[in-house]
């Protein structure tokens, strides 16, 4: 295959700076990102208050909080290629408007299934969001000094919405019924709907070639059948179903990489892997968001009902770490430019484990303390890593290509996230029942009472109350310990994967000295071979195979 014509940038000139136009272009490209980053995490507070209207089983639950991000993950490639096409503007239009209409369904749900139903049009609309924005950022600064900066200010903003969205979750549902958590979208997208044209420039390829129909269906099939038949296997369904289903996912994965190595204009550029620092980029956005999605599903539960706190309360202990988040994605520029990439996002990671190795020390009660601390460690290592992994994979590629690169970064984030959910929520569900219904309990206390109990920890709560006296103690006890301990092995799993993380990325990275400072001088030069590194800030094209 041969690939695109190379494109190799002459360093911006003075008359390429962005100006104040552009800045409140960025300020309206932001809305979308915190858009789909609240909605991945605010559902997370609501949690109890459904469970009580709706009355799903663990297994709905769980679809209705990772369907959304499966989803997106499994559409974030098309759409990435459509906006390249279409253009990203328009692209973006349509979505966002899509994206308003479906949280009005999701908001007005009478059943588990219709929910189910809206979150995945929430899905498909939030797909078309986020490699435009990006893409279009790409657009706006063509300056790498500015770029920079600009790109801290969308990654602090998707950190800032995954952190913001349990905090907001907790202030309406404290005042409104749970439904206001998707009602919240409608101002937003009216007023990305007035701003975007105003501010923002049309962008696309001006060659894009045919959308090939056969890599889409691969795609969807293969994110969609190994993230099912992952999320069964590791809630304990060793059947035939799940493991089909995994066979099916990874066998069309396959087939979709090979069929992208033939294709003239492939839907997933795969010769951008060949850039160190785009692939380092890749795997850090996704395992990190990949554990802090996952530990955001548990937090939220274990404060509001563990620990019987207020929605609103329980909110408040996260701000340190929303905080932190925006903070670090800013101080980590000049950090940057004195010490290499991979210096300080394995830095970043280190103290994002730290976050998560916290959460094995929870006591059983009155833990809010030590939820806060492991949070804003995790909120402080997000935000120092992900401005430069972002501002790695958004350079390392031609301009004509940067909404398939945006694709692929939002890919890492939204399949990371859904994954995250699906697997750490499974194992804390899997966790939390097998000792629920192991534990010792009074006789008095009926078995099927037991067994709904183990459904949730929302539901144990509601049994505990009908039961009453002893008994409802004794159930409550053992339900809270119970959870606590699974919360215990997840958090422990997380940080032993971003400890991978950091050491995946140093081996990647092990010959890449250079600092920011050295990208931005570097801006215009072309690709390194392989084993060197590609300045971040260069436009490196894709190599001829």
């Amino acid at each position: 295959m041969t690939s695109q014509t190379p494109v190799n940038p002459q360093p911006a000139l003075p008359s390429e700076r962005a100006g104040l136009k552009a800045w409140l272009g960025l300020a309206t490209l932001v809305l979308p990102v915190i858009l789909i980053s609240v909605d991945m995490t605010v559902l997370g507070f609501a949690v109890p208050h459904l469970s009580a209207d709706l009355q799903p089983t663990g297994e709905q639950l769980l679809w209705i909080v990772d369907i959304y991000g499966f989803l997106i993950a499994g559409f974030l490639i098309t759409m990435g290629s459509l906006g390249d096409r279409v253009g990203r503007r328009r692209l973006l239009m349509i979505g966002s408007a899509a994206f308003g209409a479906a949280s009005a369904l999701a908001a007005f749900s009478t059943s588990p299934e219709m929910l189910i139903g809206a979150r995945a049009l929430l899905g498909i609309a939030g797909a078309t969001l986020m490699p435009s924005t990006l893409s279009l950022i790409r657009s706006l600064f063509p300056d790498p000094k500015q770029r920079v900066v600009a790109i801290a200010v969308w990654a602090s903003a998707f950190s800032a919405g995954a952190a913001f969205g349990p905090i907001l979750g907790g202030v309406l549902l404290e005042h409104f019924f749970w439904g206001s958590v998707f009602l919240i979208n409608l101002p937003v997208i009216v007023l990305i709907l007035i701003a975007l044209p105003l501010l923002v420039t049309e962008s696309k390829d001006p060659n894009p070639g045919r959308i090939d129909a056969v890599s889409v269906g691969l795609s969807l099939l293969g994110m969609l059948s190994t993230v099912y038949g992952i999320k069964r296997l590791v809630a304990g369904d060793i059947s035939v179903l799940p493991l089909v289903a995994l066979a099916l996912g990874l066998t069309a994965l396959v087939i979709f990489v090979h069929r992208q190595r033939r294709l003239t204009h492939p839907l997933l550029d795969l010769s951008l892997f060949s850039i160190r620092r785009f692939r380092a980029g890749v795997v850090t956005n996704f395992m990190l968001v990949f554990s802090m999605v996952g530990a955001l599903f548990f937090l939220t539960q274990l404060l509001q009902t563990a620990y019987e706190m207020r929605p609103v309360h329980a909110s408040l202990v996260l701000i340190p770490g929303l905080i932190l988040s925006v903070v670090a994605s800013f101080i980590v520029i000049p950090i940057a430019r004195r010490l290499a990439l991979r210096t300080v996002i394995a830095g970043g990671l280190l103290i994002a484990a730290a976050g998560m190795a916290s959460l094995t020390l929870l006591p059983v009660t009155d833990g809010m303390l030590v939820v806060l601390i492991a949070f804003a460690l995790l909120g402080l290592g997000t935000g120092l890593t992900e401005t430069l992994t972002n501002d790695a994979i958004l350079t390392a590629a031609p301009p004509h290509r940067a909404g398939a690169a945006s694709a692929i970064s939002e890919t890492a984030y939204e399949f990371g996230g859904a994954l995250g959910v699906a697997v750490m929520g499974s194992v804390l569900t899997f966790s939390y029942r097998t000792q629920l219904t192991g534990a010792e309990l009074p006789e008095s206390v009926p078995a099927r009472t037991v067994e709904g109990a183990s459904e949730t920890i929302s539901a144990a709560s509601v049994a505990a109350e009908r039961l009453g006296g002893t008994e409802s103690e004794a159930l409550w006890s053992a339900a809270r310990e119970s959870f606590v301990q699974s919360v215990h092995l997840t958090g422990g799993i997380a940080a032993g994967i971003v400890l991978a993380t950091i050491l995946t990325v140093w081996v990647l990275l092990r010959n890449d000295t250079a600092t920011v400072a050295d990208q931005a001088a570097a801006a215009g030069a072309g690709p390194e071979p392989d084993g060197a590194a590609a300045p971040a800030s260069a436009e490196a094209p894709a190599p001829t195979a």
